[in-house]
């Protein structure tokens, strides 16, 4: 595993599923790791468990789709750590619906947490990582912002537009020596897609070479690389982790 130690991690969304891991991750790679989500008892236990396991973690409360709270959270990561070396745009929901059917409240609420919500956390951390000149920025995307997908028009937009987002980011402070990545993982076992039928999750898995799902660990190890000091010549890059679901 690449070692991030000395390096402060802030994950949003890390209250369960890939956010969750990726925060054990960073921590077992030697990362202090402040962890935001809107539930506070699941920050608290993963708290624990980092601390256990001998890691040091920091929770913070923080809903991505309010700016303030944003800011906030970003101050309190400071005033702990004194520092960001990496952040990592996780949080998302989904709002599911038939394109022509949707409620333009399901549409807004989608792109303000899973994009607006990721660009205002760039901007709060480029704040600190540009007068440092260094720094990793990862967005989780997902294989439907490249394939698309049924029902989810305005998660693919969302995840999409995160592509987009670390594209023209990246460009914009690779002079500082900041990189901006996307990750974008296929379907995997986490508590979105465990309320999938084994009828649905087998369709799922006669679409993928590899013909299983993936672990989060899958896409945990592809976060802690893009975080790592090993990866400091990849910018701009959208890396998939979908078993070969989406060949782009």
């Amino acid at each position: 595993m690449f070692s991030l130690k000395d390096k402060v991690a802030l994950v949003t969304g890390a209250s369960q599923g890939i956010g969750r891991d990726t925060a054990l991750a960073l921590a077992e790679a030697g990362a202090k790791v402040a962890v935001a989500a809107r539930n506070e008892e699941k920050l608290a236990a993963l708290v624990s468990e980092i601390a256990a396991a001998g890691g040091e973690a920091f929770a913070v409360k923080m809903d991505v789709a309010d700016a303030e709270q944003i800011k906030a959270g970003f101050k309190q990561v400071l005033e702990k750590f004194g520092k960001l070396d990496i952040l990592v745009n996780n949080a998302a929901i989904t709002r599911d619906g038939l394109s022509m059917r949707m409620k333009l409240e399901d549409w807004e609420a989608v792109i303000k947490t899973n994009l607006t919500g990721a660009h205002l956390c760039t901007q709060q951390a480029l704040a600190v990582m540009m007068r440092a000149r260094a720094g990793r920025i990862i967005n989780i995307s997902s294989v439907v912002a490249q394939s698309g997908n049924a029902g989810q028009a305005n998660y693919v937009a969302a995840k999409a537009g995160l592509i987009g987002l670390t594209k023209a980011t990246a460009i914009e402070i690779a002079s500082r020596n900041i990189t901006v990545n996307a990750v974008a993982p296929g379907f995997i076992e986490t508590p979105m897609t465990d309320v999938l039928s084994d009828t649905v999750k087998e369709e799922l898995n006669k679409r993928i070479p590899l013909g299983r799902m993936g672990k989060p660990r899958d896409v945990t190890a592809a976060i802690v690389f893009l975080a790592s000091d090993e990866a400091g010549y990849i910018t701009g890059h959208v890396l998939n982790v979908n078993g070969g679901m989406h060949l782009a």
